[in-house]
């Protein structure tokens, strides 16, 4: 019954909701009384929740991944950068780390600017559609590169990069320049900077973004600051200050 529960919370993805009973059993393939069953048990724990639009993640979910040790020292010792970031840049700030084939988002900061972004804390978003997905997959484990180009590449907007070619030509100008772009590939009218942050033995532990209109992309100005946040940050987790 575990699995399946998991199933159904997993059906949320990537927005955590609104959804109702008869799409939540769609996503899950579950049958319906099993899935009404289950998501009566997941309200009363508070995992979801019911509101007139359907059911959304539960406030119980985010107080629990905010305990999650590896994720929680991360964001402490990244938002100083992350501060640092928005300061020269005015922009939106993201910190993200890897998961399987996506990029779940574990802190931002937002911009003077009112930008419709798909970002949000605890969210993911597919690593081929962002920058910050991009500088993940550009320095992950071997193989896992090779593993992504051979599947069917998302398309969240008409800009989105569907030819493995041209992915893979840019993953290898990140690893090159350590820096990887986006351009309105995640939400129209937004571009996006990042550079990975490396922590101990120079493993890939997230990568830091910045998001602005695509009337203020300006990649030689904003690249240098990324990049320098990126650097403080892969010190101090190398270090383990």
């Amino acid at each position: 019954m575990l699995d399946k529960a998991v199933l159904l919370l997993d059906s949320l993805k990537p927005t955590g909701g609104p959804c109702r009973l008869q799409e939540l059993v769609e996503r899950s393939g579950l049958p319906k009384t099993t899935a009404f069953r289950l998501v009566r048990s997941l309200v009363a724990l508070g995992l979801l929740e019911r509101t007139g639009d359907g059911y959304h993640l539960g406030g119980k979910l985010f107080e629990l991944g905010s305990l999650v040790p590896r994720r929680r020292d991360l964001r402490e010792t990244a938002l100083p950068f992350m501060q640092d970031l928005f300061e020269a840049t005015r922009a939106t700030v993201h910190l993200g780390v890897r998961e399987g084939h996506d990029v779940v988002y574990v802190e931002r900061i937002h911009g003077h600017d009112a930008l419709a972004l798909p970002s949000r804390i605890g969210g993911s978003l597919p690593l081929t559609c962002t920058a910050v997905g991009k500088a993940l997959l550009a320095f992950a484990p071997a193989g896992l590169a090779e593993e992504v180009l051979q599947a069917p590449l998302p398309r969240l907007t008409r800009h989105s990069v569907t030819d493995p070619a041209r992915l893979h030509t840019a993953i290898e100008q990140t690893q090159v320049t350590g820096l990887a772009f986006e351009e309105q590939e995640a939400a129209a009218g937004v571009c996006c900077i990042a550079a990975p942050v490396f922590g101990v033995g120079g493993e890939t532990a997230a990568a830091l973004s910045v998001a602005v209109p695509r009337a203020a992309f300006r990649p030689a100005q904003l690249a240098p600051a990324v990049r320098t946040a990126a650097l403080g940050l892969s010190r101090t987790l190398r270090s383990g200050i």
